[in-house]
């Protein structure tokens, strides 16, 4: 089986149930996520920044065989993004600046118009009730901002509608997730081009005890390692049998 390696980058954890807040010191040791729980169970989808979308679905088809679809514009961010399928509730988004936006947004998600290379910025973690998990998550220094409303029509009209915790609030550099409730619309999973199945997410962080407690928080089983540099690690099986390793 070939293995091919890519630019990206994201991270995870998993410890149990946290009764300090995330700013104090906590010195119980994280708990060892089994093999067969390689992939967070909340997990919605990854986001893989580019700070070009043209550049960046060329480089995404050749990575892994299959061209993603057009996926819209979110005009009040100014971006745009493409979708592939991890299976019929989970998805990859190749989100990039907006080529057609008017919106003069100095920033964007994820400082994605500063990247040189595709990275793997974060992920979006399934949750409901949102209001009262921002609460709670507040209450114990984990910082997911305010909870938004987004919508974008897809190419064939229909309008899709989710509600989210604040992207902009970026806790612990996109390792802890921002979380996102679809509601009654048809999760974007179900309708976007296969890519194949993801076999692992992880992540690493020079203080991994830090992201692990805010995991804890929001009841996320993501690994967290030690590392020199905060970065998320997937592991996709293409359709082809490839193994490629995005951060």
């Amino acid at each position: 089986m070939k293995r091919r390696d890519f630019l990206a980058a994201s991270a995870a954890a998993m410890v149990g149930p946290s009764f300090l807040g995330c700013g104090q010191t906590d010195t119980r040791e994280g708990l060892t996520i089994g093999m067969e729980q390689l992939v967070p169970r909340s997990l919605d989808h990854l986001v893989i920044g580019v700070s070009n979308l043209a550049s960046g679905v060329d480089w995404i088809t050749e990575v892994f065989g299959v061209r993603p679809v057009y996926g819209g514009r979110h005009p009040r961010w100014g971006t745009a993004n493409y979708l592939l399928s991890l299976g019929p509730e989970t998805y990859v988004e190749l989100l990039g600046p907006d080529p057609d936006s008017e919106s003069e947004t100095e920033q964007l998600l994820f400082g994605i118009e500063t990247l040189v290379k595709p990275r793997l910025v974060t992920w979006a973690a399934k949750g409901s009730g949102l209001k009262e998990l921002v609460a709670k998550a507040n209450a114990q220094d984990v910082p997911l901002g305010q909870v938004r409303s987004g919508k974008r029509a897809q190419p064939n009209g229909e309008e899709i509608a989710w509600d989210f915790t604040d992207p902009m609030a970026f806790p612990s550099q996109g390792l802890v997730p921002f979380l996102i409730d679809w509601g009654s619309t048809k999760h974007p999973g179900m309708s976007s081009p296969a890519v194949g199945q993801l076999i692992s997410l992880r992540a690493e962080h020079p203080d991994p005890a830090s992201v692990r407690c805010m995991l804890s928080v929001l009841n996320l089983d993501l690994q967290v390692d030690q590392g020199s540099d905060p970065k998320l690690v997937a592991r996709i099986q293409t359709l082809g049998g490839d193994e490629v390793e995005i951060f």
